[in-house]
């Protein structure tokens, strides 16, 4: 600083007051302070927002879906109803319905007569070989409809 102060400025100035040419040093401190904690609590809001969706990656993938799609929901709109909905959901396991579905409608198919699962599966070639000719039975002729009588 210069060697005149004003006479009306205080003898002793702080440490932090520069001269006008002098970088100030505090200033720059505090900008990268600023900027790294902006960054470490974006950071952190982020991990903290993708939970729900950490959790319910080792669930199953229509579970996993929902939670994601909760997920996105709770961060474009603000509404942290969603955010919760979806921890909950990837907190909870749901049942496999779809497996004793599927069992149930080949037992059906057997039943009725239709081609297997496995069949259709290889038809089409979902089972991961080439496709095969499956060789499958000649249907067999259904009893002729009785015709129905109405009252006139």
């Amino acid at each position: 600083m210069s060697d005149q102060l004003h006479p009306l400025a205080p003898h002793h100035l702080p440490g932090f007051i520069t001269a006008p040419s002098d970088t100030d040093v505090w200033m720059v401190v505090m900008g990268v302070f600023l900027i790294v904690a902006v960054l470490s609590v974006g950071n952190f809001y982020l991990k903290l927002h993708s939970l729900p969706e950490r959790m319910a990656h080792k669930s199953q993938k229509l579970q996993f879906e929902i939670v994601a799609v909760l997920g996105l929901l709770a961060l474009f709109t603000h509404v942290h109803l969603f955010w919760i909905a979806a921890l909950l959901l990837a907190l909870i396991d749901l049942p496999d319905f779809g497996t004793p579905l599927r069992s149930i409608a080949g037992s059906v198919e057997k039943i009725a007569g239709g081609p297997s699962s496995d069949v259709v599966a290889e038809e089409s070639g979902e089972a991961g070989h080439a496709p095969t000719l499956a060789v499958t039975e000649e249907p067999k002729p259904r009893a002729p409809k009785k015709e129905v009588h109405r009252h006139a």
